[in-house]
């Protein structure tokens, strides 16, 4: 903008001393305290107030529009617009239709948020709408891969960074967003949904949130901050192995053998064939959603000398490799393996036993939760996606499309056996992820055929 323009701009701002004030506006968006009967207090308030064609919105990001707009006289005119902070950088609103919500309401919002430059996205009148409800998937599968130990806080993190492409680890996020925000969200779209499994809370921020260890803004969350600057743990020393033993890789998953071979390959690794491993040779998975005591079990493999590699992200120099251990792999075996896939300088986090590692199951149960939300025609695929790249900076143009390019059958493979595994209906696949595999469709394609 010119100079002229901010002037221009800024003359157009003008404090309201009560609401008499507001009379003569077109729309009025209201971003009070989050309490349904203030909120509502406010809109019955307004109605005395404004025209009759005066659209009454509100910014909240977990109450029901529907509930909102009940005590007014004209709910019709009541709609959603949930923007995300810091507005200015956020570039993107939703709108919400509730259940007597006029489409005229809301098509002039979507057209309002375009002349101010932010990009609209359509939702329909939910738990936590599109980016709320979306971004369960991060936080609540990385607090129950923390819960049960498999890395600390800030190897997950890394993981998602250096391996998957995130901008942040869920830990990060929820240090950002600030858990006396957060923990409440987490409960109340839990309940909302009728405890649905995939949106199970965590103990690990309940405690945290009774102890005050809110994050960045109060100097003390899931890390330390100094000066606002993130301590971060230093990186556990890549151990002193310079001579391997040969590596036998296993044929149970075609894909993840064939990566693990070229990259053992340009390490300069002796690998050793066959259908079974020879006595002095460091066994390696590369499993898609099972764990490594499922697999040493159902293949009789000697578990002292048992790991298994990530390879559903691909293992080209730089990118984090992640090195999974079972309870009964002995350190020596474990330190051959890290020293070896960390010989070209490229990061290994060593995890405990997981079914789908951590970067596998984070991402499945993200797509997931994106692929329900279509199917319940939250919104469209095209504007989930943009509202959790612009809302929550997830890569591939956002989740769904982020589940074709990683590879929907590959993701819906990860959490058919997760579910196997942990038997936990939160890993249960969508009938959107699961059709579309089975159809050949893309992740983010409509339905060519619908309901009349």
């Amino acid at each position: 903008m010119t100079a002229e323009q901010v002037d221009a701009a800024k003359a157009c701002l003008q404090t309201a001393s009560d609401l008499q004030a507001l009379a003569p506006a077109d729309l009025v968006v209201e971003a009070i305290v989050e309490r349904l009967d203030v909120k509502q207090g406010l809109l019955q308030q307004l109605e005395e107030i404004v025209s009759a064609d005066c659209v009454l919105a509100s910014n909240t990001s977990s109450l029901s529009i529907t509930a909102i707009a009940q005590a007014c006289r004209h709910p019709e005119r009541v709609a959603g617009y949930h923007f995300f902070n810091p507005v200015p950088l956020m570039k993107v609103v939703e709108v919400i239709d509730g259940l007597r919500t006029s489409p005229e309401v809301g098509d002039a919002l979507m057209q309002v948020s375009r002349d101010m430059g932010h990009t609209p996205v359509r939702a329909k009148d939910m738990p936590g709408f599109i980016v709320n409800h979306a971004g369960r998937g991060m936080n609540i599968e990385g607090l129950k891969i923390a819960q049960e130990c498999v890395a600390p806080f800030y190897q997950i993190d890394a993981i998602m960074r250096e391996q998957a492409g995130f901008r942040m680890g869920p830990f990060e996020l929820l240090d950002l967003t600030a858990l006396d925000v957060s923990h409440p969200v987490m409960e109340s779209i839990y309940r909302q949904f009728y405890d649905e499994p995939r949106f199970r809370p965590s103990p690990i921020t309940a405690v945290r949130h009774a102890g005050k260890l809110f994050g960045r803004k109060n100097g003390e969350g899931f890390y330390k901050y100094e000066d606002g600057k993130k301590q971060l743990p230093q990186e556990p020393a890549v151990p002193a192995v310079t001579s391997f033993a040969p590596v036998w890789v296993s044929p149970y998953h075609e894909q993840g053998q064939a990566r693990a071979l070229q990259l053992l390959n340009e390490l300069g690794v002796k690998v050793v064939e066959g259908d079974q491993p020879p006595a002095d040779a460091l066994i390696m998975l590369t499993p898609y959603g099972e764990d490594v005591a499922t697999l040493v079990s159902l293949h009789g493999l000697d578990p002292a000398r048992t790991v298994a590699l990530d390879t559903l992200f691909g293992l080209e120099k730089g990118r984090r490799r992640v090195l999974m251990c079972s309870a009964a792999t002995t350190p020596e075996w474990r330190d051959q393996a890290w020293a070896m896939l960390a010989s070209d300088g490229t990061a290994v986090s060593v995890i405990e036993d997981s079914a789908g590692f951590v970067a596998q199951r984070l991402v499945a149960t993200i797509v997931n939760i994106a692929s329900d939300i279509a199917q319940q025609q939250i919104a469209t695929p095209s504007d989930i996606d943009a509202a959790v790249r612009l809302g929550l900076g997830y890569p591939h143009n956002g989740p769904l499309s982020m589940g074709d390019a990683v590879g929907s059958r590959d993701l819906l493979d990860v959490l058919n056996t997760l579910q196997a595994v942990t038997g936990d209906m939160r890993y249960r696949a969508s009938p959107w992820l699961q059709r579309r595999v089975q159809l050949g469709m893309s992740l983010t394609a409509l339905a060519q055929c619908k309901a009349q």
